[in-house]
């Protein structure tokens, strides 16, 4: 069979490798804590379950619009001026297979050969393997730890080229953690008003996981005159733990929302209906079981850096939102293990980890290297003896 060039230019979700490796090791026995998975491990709430059930009861099972149902595109209408202060149509708002799929069709709507998309790293993998599938170039902007990995206006100024067509902003970001202030937006905002032919893809996944009591604010909050050529992305995976429901949600000019719902007519036609009646439910029914999640989180966040933070040759802020810790390991590269092998890579740093327990993902799946992140959306124990089996893997290193 010959592939095409398309299906050549990416590659297996690195986050999906490292879990399938996690599963066999597992499978054949292997003592081995995973922390590779972004997804909540709490079940998804009572009444968006029953709203699931209910529906099927009432014979939603048929095949829905392309663009979402109505009820649906309201209940997200709503949520937005409710929670986010942004006002939107329901016709500007377009239901999905999870928010992956708004993204791919959002590039696929827009992108020509040779177009340029401006994705910070550390990134989720599927901003740049999307651009490259739809024959955009993605323009990776380096954004390490010594600028909290987020990006600068000033470098933001210098990449923008007349190929420009999309800047991708995370926030909170994954797998950094990072959440980007309503001033640090507001500068990205000033030189992207001197650059009207870029459009601007917010993905808000983590919206509603912060820490420490702090408050999201979006960009388009700040520089509500960026909101004819930007697309929010949201969903119900992270909030709501309803990863396996598969329903993302984009809003956006009407115009741009029209042709996300062409291509995904061509993809997949609209998501699944009892999905979508169980995410009325979702938005509809309030957060107030949301509090005592995030402070589960932020307990294992705590509890891990905590641990993490003095191991000489470890390297890593406290994350703000979302339920990652990333870490850089550059001090660990040169040192020597137990058996007499050199740690020279950052993929030798990741095989020690597995060596003593912990599977994680390597920073090179985020376009930062050399890297590693641990997802903390797992039980409290598993967190601290994981973070306790890298401390104890690193102090035998010399």
């Amino acid at each position: 069979m010959k592939l095409s060039q398309r299906v050549q230019r990416v590659t297996l979700s690195a986050n999906a490798a490292a879990r399938d490796l996690t599963r066999q090791l597992k499978a054949d026995g292997v003592d081995i804590l995973d922390l590779t998975t972004g997804e909540p491990d709490f079940d998804t709430p009572r009444h968006i379950r029953e709203a699931a059930w209910q529906a099927m009861e009432e014979g939603q099972t048929r095949y829905t619009p392309t663009q979402g149902t109505l009820p649906l595109r309201q209940a997200v209408q709503a949520k937005l001026l409710r929670e986010n202060n942004l006002d939107f149509t329901h016709d500007e708002i377009v239901i999905a297979n999870g928010a992956k799929q708004i993204i791919f069709n959002a590039f696929a709507a827009t992108l020509n050969d040779g177009d340029e998309v401006l994705v910070p790293a550390p990134y989720w993998p599927t901003f740049p393997d999307s651009v490259r599938f739809n024959g955009g170039e993605a323009v990776i902007l380096a954004c390490p730890l010594e600028q909290h990995y987020k990006l600068l206006p000033a470098q933001l100024e210098q990449a923008i080229t007349p190929r420009t067509r999309w800047l991708v902003l995370n926030n909170p970001g994954n797998p950094s953690g990072m959440v980007y202030s309503p001033q640090e937006l507001e500068a990205l905002a000033e030189v992207l008003r001197q650059h009207p032919q870029v459009w601007i893809l917010l993905d808000e996944l983590y919206e509603h996981i912060l820490f420490d009591t702090r408050q999201y604010v979006n960009l388009l909050n700040v520089a509500p005159d960026l909101r004819q050529r930007a697309l929010l992305v949201g969903g119900v995976s992270k909030t709501y733990a309803m990863t396996g429901w598969r329903i993302g949600y984009g809003a956006a000019p009407a115009p741009l929302a029209q042709q996300l719902a062409v291509v995904q007519s061509q993809i997949s036609s609209g998501a699944s209906a009892i999905s979508q009646a169980a995410a009325v439910a979702a938005f509809n029914g309030g957060l107030d079981f949301l509090p005592q999640q995030v402070a589960a989180y932020q307990t294992r966040r705590d509890a891990l850096v905590d641990i993490l933070l003095p191991v000489e040759g470890l390297e890593l802020l406290q994350p703000e939102g979302a339920f990652f810790v990333f870490i850089r390991v550059a001090g660990l590269l040169g040192k020597v293990q137990a058996n007499g092998k050199r740690l020279e890579h950052e993929e030798d740093v990741m095989l020690l980890l597995l060596e003593n327990g912990v599977s994680g993902v390597a920073g090179s799946a985020y376009g930062l290297s050399p890297y590693f992140r641990l997802s903390i959306a797992t039980d409290f124990d598993t967190v601290v003896e994981a973070g306790r089996r890298i401390a104890r893997a690193c102090a035998t290193l010399r």
